[in-house]
């Protein structure tokens, strides 16, 4: 419905579908007023002290008082429901009078300041172009940046009480007449059926109501950064926010999704594209190069360049090791470097990261413990998993590694193929929120493939994504620009 035809009755009934939606009645000389407000938008303290207790000052005789000597700026008269519904989604407060409920008072109490801090940058999710401001620990402050983002009636607040000890609360938000009722009824009752005794942050919600339990896959996106959760909500998506979390879940979440980065529309689509193109490539370095390596030498000489075999044999002349033990000892090194630094203070943890890298591999080569070109493969390898925008995912793609240099060592090229297969096959089982999760590859969905692995122009992306089955599938319609050229006139 468009809020152009609503009547103000049907605004104030949306807006109660909202948890975080308050109405306040209270009377001035035997006549009933009503307030009306988000409570994630609006300034308490204002509230509390000088608007609550004014209206039930005996100094108020009738509410035509209130616009003279309520102590707030900002007060507009008004019957437009138009502007009744920006300002409330704004962080007005609406004051109606029982005799004349149609005329209200709008009161502005927003507050402006919540969240708004140096502390609440995204840290994990860092990108040179676009807003940086990220979720906190605070749930209504997390939904107050949020409205502030969406500010529409279509926005959707559930809040429910999770966890037998810790009574967390926990949210549930979708675009209503856009997301799947069928998404939003799954994560209701997943919610709901939980029996858990503390909830520590939405990456426990994650783990309890995915589909698969026994996958190192996450099933729903995790993010610290505002732009990308409203990005899955005008998609169709469900978002999770739990008390206490700087993290908010989205589902349901396809594989792609993890290696999106709101950057890439934040470039023009060309630029997006190649940077999400090189983003890919760099995973699939990532898991397969060290593998690789262990095959070749393992199993596989005769596919080494002429130009490339002397130099090889060199480096390797020395180092006592098999290839799948030199490989297994730089990649542990590698990881042992970068859970060091990631548990460290940020500046010792990059003088370690740094410093260490470079001293261990030096000291590696010249015990001839591994050989030089390894080490160059090994740190290219774990340069490009850090490209991942998801972190959780990087995690995956560390695991990944791993398990396919197990396979090389025990059957070179054909033990990665089998691991190919096995992790295909994998793939094609898994489900977020009942929703394939390597489509539109697979089901495979043509129409679907604008957004995956190249970013298109805005123009064509006016359509959200089919497979999750959106109650409303357009999201804005592409008008032809016209640009009208006037006579040019030489000037004599």
């Amino acid at each position: 419905m468009n809020k152009n035809d609503l009547t103000l009755e049907e605004l104030l009934i949306a807006a109660k579908k909202s948890k975080d939606f308050t109405r306040i009645e209270r009377s001035i000389n035997g006549t009933k007023i009503y307030l009306s407000y988000f409570n994630t938008l609006v300034d308490h303290e204002i509230i509390q002290k000088s608007l609550l207790p004014y209206l039930n000052s005996p100094f108020l005789k009738n509410i035509d008082d209130i616009s003279d000597k309520l102590p707030i700026e900002d007060i507009t008269f008004t019957e437009d429901v138009n502007e009744i519904y920006l300002k409330l989604y704004k962080g007005h407060v609406i004051l109606q009078n029982e005799h004349s409920p149609n005329e209200c008072i709008l009161l502005n109490i927003h507050n402006a300041t919540l969240g708004l801090r140096q502390n609440n940058d995204a840290e994990n999710e860092f990108s040179v172009i676009g807003p940086k401001v990220g979720f906190v620990e605070d749930l209504d402050t997390n939904l107050n940046l949020l409205r502030r983002k969406v500010n529409s009636q279509k926005l959707i607040i559930e809040e429910m009480i999770i966890g037998n000890m810790s009574k967390t609360r926990v949210a549930i938000v979708y675009l209503d007449g856009i997301t799947n009722e069928q998404h939003i009824n799954t994560v209701r009752e997943r919610l709901k059926n939980l029996n858990f005794d503390i909830i520590w942050d939405t990456s426990v919600l994650e783990q309890i109501i995915r589909d698969h339990k026994h996958t190192p896959f996450p099933l729903l996106l995790s993010t610290e950064r505002i732009d990308r959760i409203v990005y899955t909500l005008v998609n169709g998506q469900v978002t999770i926010f739990s008390d206490g979390s700087p993290n908010a879940i989205s589902g349901p979440a396809t594989l792609l999704d993890f290696f999106i980065s709101p950057e890439d529309y934040y470039l023009n689509w060309v630029l997006g594209s190649f940077f999400r193109v090189i983003r890919i490539l760099g995973i699939l370095f990532s898991v397969f190069s060290s593998s690789i390596y262990v095959a070749v030498l393992t199993f596989h000489y005769e596919v080494i360049p002429k130009d490339l075999l002397g130099p090889l044999i060199e480096s390797r002349a020395n180092v006592p090791f098999p290839p799948v033990l030199e490989v297994l000892f730089l990649e542990t090194t590698i990881e042992l470097l970068r859970e060091a630094g990631a548990r460290l203070p940020t500046k010792v943890g990059q003088t370690l990261g740094i410093v260490g890298g470079i001293v261990i591999g030096q000291a590696a080569v010249a015990a001839a413990l591994t050989s030089n070109v390894l080490l160059i493969i090994v740190s290219l390898s774990a340069l490009a998993s850090f490209t991942t925008p998801i972190i959780v995912m990087g995690n995956t793609i560390r695991i990944l590694r791993f398990f396919f240099i197990v396979f090389s060592a025990f059957l070179g090229g054909f033990g990665i193929i089998i691991g190919i297969m096995f992790l295909l096959g994998h793939l094609f089982r898994l489900k977020s929120l009942g929703s394939p999760y390597i489509v539109p590859l697979y089901p495979f969905r043509r129409n679907s493939l604008a957004d995956s692995f190249i970013r298109s122009p805005l123009s064509t992306l006016n359509k959200r994504a089919p497979y999750l089955r959106p109650k409303q599938l357009m999201k804005f319609y592409v008008k032809e620009m016209r640009i009208h050229k006037g006579d040019l006139n030489d000037e004599e």
